[in-house]
């Protein structure tokens, strides 16, 4: 087996962490474990991609208090929306008894106007801004951009349409589309039968990264007022694998210890096409072992997906 060096070997787990944070964040990265999906170009939008994002599986665990009915997402097509995306994501890694490194990635504020269409919602993005003042100075490009998603009926989002501005930087391309796998793993998906307040689901998922995992979100219907209901989730991830081949023929590690775990509470209006408000954190303690060499890396992740005004 061939044995990175520390620099090599910190990169790809700075790159696994950071695609493990999903909600939140994967889709369109390699994966030693699991091949990611091949991302296909459509002629809707001039430089378009489309990202397939993985299937979500729903089961109703209490269809709550009555009345009943059947929740949906159901804007109706070109109902608009202004609402802005925020999003983090923090690692810190060490390496044996080395010092600890910062590897996290700045946080972003991406306004956005959604507009229902027949795939589900085209976002148009505004503004953003970040506390990063290198990744800030490349930002302007990037206003008046389009992404999109493709939503199924029940409310899954089935793919991530992103069309990156020409002259945009590669940072700069992959901090928004990382804010935006952020969003797509942390979406709720409601049961096909009917529920009511205190009715709780789960919804469960696979995220592909450097390891690949499962993601499994229990959801609570808190509240409801018409198309108005607010969900509080728990999420969990756990690797579907104690191995790691790493990617090139690099090598494998094994997974020692792996907790991600979080919590939060969306508010949505069904008859818009994105999220109103909401809150959902997500975090934990990982480590990784060279089976050769023994060397042994800790991290401390964890990512925040924001929606509101």
């Amino acid at each position: 087996m061939t044995v990175l060096s520390y620099p090599v070997r910190s990169s790809i787990f700075a790159l696994a962490a950071t695609l493990s944070l999903s909600s939140f964040v994967s889709g369109c990265s390699e994966s030693a474990d699991s091949p990611a999906p091949e991302a296909e170009s459509t002629q809707a939008v001039k430089n378009e991609v489309t990202v397939p994002i993985s299937a979500v599986t729903v089961a109703l665990v209490d269809p709550g208090d009555g009345p009943h009915e059947v929740l949906a997402p159901h804007p109706a097509m070109g109902a608009t929306q202004q609402v802005t995306l925020r999003t983090t994501n923090r690692i810190r890694q060490q390496i044996n008894n080395q010092a600890d490194q910062e590897l996290s990635s700045p946080a972003l504020t991406i306004p956005l106007t959604a507009a229902a269409d027949e795939h589900g919602a085209r976002l148009t993005i505004g503004k953003v801004t970040t506390p990063d003042a290198k990744l800030s100075g490349g930002l302007g490009p990037a206003e008046g951009s389009h992404a999109g998603f493709t939503v199924n009926p029940r409310g899954a989002i089935t793919s991530l349409r992103l069309s990156p501005p020409a002259d945009a930087t590669d940072a700069v391309r992959s901090a928004i589309e990382q804010a935006f796998y952020q969003a797509v793993y942390s979406a709720v998906v409601f049961p096909d039968e009917p529920i009511g307040v205190g009715a709780v689901w789960t919804m469960q998922q696979q995220v592909s990264g450097g390891v690949t995992l499962d993601q499994i979100t229990t959801a609570r219907l808190a509240e409801r007022d018409g198309n108005r209901v607010v969900v509080t989730v728990d999420v969990m991830q756990k690797p579907k694998s104690e191995i790691w081949n790493l990617p090139n023929d690099a090598g494998m590690l094994t997974v020692e210890d792996f907790v991600m775990k979080g919590s939060g509470t969306v508010t949505m209006d069904l008859g818009l096409p994105l999220p109103v408000d909401g809150l959902i954190s997500l975090g934990g303690d990982q480590t990784y072992a060279d089976p050769e060499t023994l060397t042994r890396l800790k991290q401390s992740t964890g990512s925040t997906v924001q929606w509101g005004g």
